[in-house]
């Protein structure tokens, strides 16, 4: 049976995490501030609906794959406070994640924007 008091709490659990990510993790921030100069570059440029939808796409990858990184790294920190090889590989490969996909994000952005700028030197 659905139950919707637990349905609700789980949105309010889920908004305290995103509460804390914004709040103890400075890469968000850094993320977000690329992410408005991102959406302002977007509506400058006047890029096609299609086109912000794919940036509004990889921006929450971007930050979804840093909330990711800051909750393995929060998970890893609670299994163990000593330095152990298998605890660097963990957090080392979720910073990876985000670098890849920061990456992604950058060379869809170029693809994206691109044409547009060009448009202003013909």
């Amino acid at each position: 049976m659905f139950d919707v008091k637990r349905f609700i709490k789980s949105f309010h659990y889920a908004i305290q995490g995103i509460h804390y990510a914004l709040h103890s993790d400075q890469n968000i921030i850094i993320h977000l501030f690329a992410a408005f100069a991102v959406i302002l570059l977007a509506i400058f440029l006047d890029v096609s609906p299609f086109e912000m939808g794919i940036l509004g796409v990889t921006i929450l990858v971007v930050i979804s794959a840093e909330m990711v990184n800051s909750a393995i790294e929060k998970m890893v920190d609670l299994i163990t406070k000593e330095h152990r090889a298998e605890a660097k590989i963990a957090k080392d490969v979720s910073a990876g994640m985000v670098l890849l996909t920061s990456l992604g994000s950058a060379i869809i952005g170029i693809l994206i924007f691109l044409p547009h700028i060009l448009r202003f030197f013909r």
